[in-house]
Formats: structure tokens, sequence, C-alpha cells
């Protein structure tokens, strides 16, 4: 079984059928791994009647639903199906043999751990760091610093996930201190708790404040002092879409893909 906490549904379109699922097992997969490219293609000749599965990092949940639709409206006949998760729980899925297509995480070395499993990875596109605080900032947060304050409740990805790891070098770089209420398996899981209050702030990736922003406040951290996150996509060896899958990831660094990734607020590679 392969679960992908965190995934998502996409809407039925009139007249398609797509088949992303919030937790995908091997018995709702195999059916999708079995479906064959058509023999038809695109006026492009770009192959189509696929209907591929995509492994992708939480923080891409929102504007690859834009741009699978995208993708989809310009590519009759293929569907795209996402699943998202934190980066590490996606390298373990694609190494327990999980039937996909594609695979984009929110970092280069998840992806480079799967050197044996993917093709050649493409960088498509960058994103920063930012405080993710209650509505109205209330505990009054301005800088990394104040998440050291004596009871202030701050939740932080896990050390494994990608924002876990670059929000642990941003502390460690500034000497400071924090002792997280709870580690989260995702940076929407960590966005999550903010939003609830459950957690005074947490460290999250400037696009995942800005989905949130009516329910969020977003800190910024200086250039000078953040990190920076790479998406790298990649395909898998295991699929058997290959030409499709290898089409969506090509698409995936061109201009369309780009305006909607930037439109998101991600910045270029």
């Amino acid at each position: 079984m392969f679960p992908t906490p965190g995934g998502r549904r996409r809407s039925p379109a009139p007249g398609r059928r797509r088949a992303a699922a919030a937790v995908l097992t091997a018995a709702l997969l195999a059916p999708l791994a079995a479906c064959g490219t058509g023999s038809g293609g695109t006026a492009s000749g770009e192959p189509s009647g696929a209907r591929l599965t995509v492994l992708a990092a939480s923080s891409l949940t929102d504007v690859f639903e834009t741009a699978g639709d995208a993708y989809e409206k310009s590519h009759p006949g293929t569907e795209i199906a996402f699943s998202f998760a934190g980066s590490q729980e996606l390298a373990a899925q694609v190494r327990q043999g999980a039937p996909a297509d594609a695979l984009v995480t929110a970092d280069s070395r998840t992806m480079d751990g799967l050197a044996g499993e993917t093709g050649s990875p493409v960088v498509i596109a960058k994103n920063r760091l930012v405080i993710a605080t209650g509505k109205g900032n209330p505990h009054k947060i301005g800088s990394l610093e104040d998440l050291a304050a004596t009871g202030l409740r701050v939740v932080l990805a896990a050390p494994g996930v990608p924002v876990g790891r670059y929000s642990r070098q941003l502390l460690r770089a500034e000497h400071v201190e924090v002792r997280p209420v709870s580690e989260e398996p995702n940076v929407r899981a960590v966005l999550s708790k903010v939003e609830m209050g459950e957690a005074d702030a947490g460290i999250v990736y400037r696009t995942d404040a800005a989905v949130a922003a009516d329910r969020v406040d977003a800190v910024d951290i200086p250039d000078s002092r953040n990190a920076v996150a790479s998406y790298p996509a990649a395909t898998l060896k295991s699929s058997e879409h290959a030409d499709a899958a290898e089409a969506f990831v090509t698409w995936l660094t061109g201009p369309e893909a780009r305006k909607i990734l930037r439109d998101a607020g991600f910045q270029q590679p």
C-alpha cells in the first residue's frame, strides 16, 4: 500500500474522469498504471490518450490543480491525477514501487536520492520561506529571533521534510533555539496548525502563506537570511507511459507552466 497523506481529489470536469485520490493504495493505483497510451497524438505530435499519475510536493497543491487543468485543455485525451504529500513520503512511495509516472519534489536532495528511479530532473521553480502567524500577528512576531520567545507555540515540519530542513538551517544560522510544539509531515500541516490556532507561528513557504492570506499573516524573512527551495521534476523509469510523462515534465519547463507558477508566487528557476 502507498498512503499519501495530503493527497487531494480534483473535481471532476464534464465528460472527463480524474483519478487523484486522498489516500492512494496499490489497489487504487493499479488501474491507473494499467491504462496504456492511446495511439493518437496532439497536433504537435506529442503523445495523448494517457492517464498520468504525478507525485508532487504538498506545497504545489493549489498551483498544480491549475496547471493540470491547463495541461489537459491543451493536450486532449491526457488526464493528470496528482497525489500530494511531503517529499520524503513521495520518495518512500517511489522506492516501494508505487505505480506513478512523474515526480516533483520540494528539494534537489530528495530527488537526487532517487537517481536510479528517475529520468534526468529539471528544476521548474523556486520558493522562499516566511513565518506564518495568526491573522493580525497577535504576538507581534517580526523576525526569526522572536520565535524563541518564552511561551510562544511554534510548529515546524519534521527534520526529514524539505521545509523542515530549510527551517532548521535558518534557525541555526541565526543561533535561534526553538522547541516546536509539534513536527509535521508536510508544509500544509504546519500551515493548518497556525490557521486553526493550535500554534502561534510556523515556518512555511511563501506560496503556502499566500494561499491562506485571509487566515494567516506572513512575516517576511530577508533574502540574505533566507533559504531557496528548488522544485525538480522528473519522469519515473517505472512509468508505463514514458512518452506522455516526458511530455508533461517538458511542459512544466515551458512558458505556459512558468506563468502559472509565477502567478502563484513561485520564483523562476
